[in-house]
């Protein structure tokens, strides 16, 4: 199905998509959980709420037959870079394409804007997740940040830092 802008009414199933293709057992089903890594929720219903609020914030949806939500992707304006986050598919449709056909839509989404870098942060030890977005244009620039100190992200198991990657389309 085609990839859209998702609307604050899909908030609720925002939510459980996300949260279950990130932590928890459910998380486990597909290869980009960080279930081992952080404990909590990934993000909520009041922070999603936010985001539509935003100017500078877009999420992207992707939806099967039925209308029902089964990938997204956050995207930011950051100046000249368009800012790539909350890339989520659901557990159970991993590998099969949702999450390039999401990429290929933040492109297309990064042009229409007139940014012409992609820029997202990555668990530096993620090296399959890494290797994923290499395989895809994506580069580390070499900058690494720290993981975020604020809980509503989750609380991290062990130390963790962000490694940044950049594509320029």
């Amino acid at each position: 199905m085609p990839v859209t802008k998702a609307l604050q009414t899909d908030v609720p199933a925002l939510n459980l998509l996300v949260n279950s293709a990130y932590r928890g057992e459910t998380s486990k089903l597909g290869w980009t959980t960080e279930a081992n890594l952080l404990d909590g929720m990934r993000i909520d219903e009041e922070t999603l709420t936010g985001y539509f609020n935003d100017p500078v914030v877009t999420i992207l949806k992707n939806t099967d037959e039925n209308d029902l939500i089964n990938g997204c992707v956050y995207l930011e304006v950051r100046g000249d870079k368009l800012y790539v986050g909350m890339f989520s598919v659901s557990p159970l449709l991993q590998g099969k394409g949702i999450g390039r056909d999401l990429l290929l839509a933040a492109e297309a989404y990064a042009k229409q804007v007139n940014c012409h870098t992609l820029t997202m942060t990555v668990i530096s030890i993620r090296h399959e997740l890494i290797s994923w977005y290499e395989r895809r244009g994506y580069k580390a620039t070499g900058e690494v940040l720290p993981f975020h100190v604020d809980k509503k992200f989750g609380v991290a198991r062990q130390p963790i830092e962000l490694l940044v990657l950049e594509k320029y389309v």
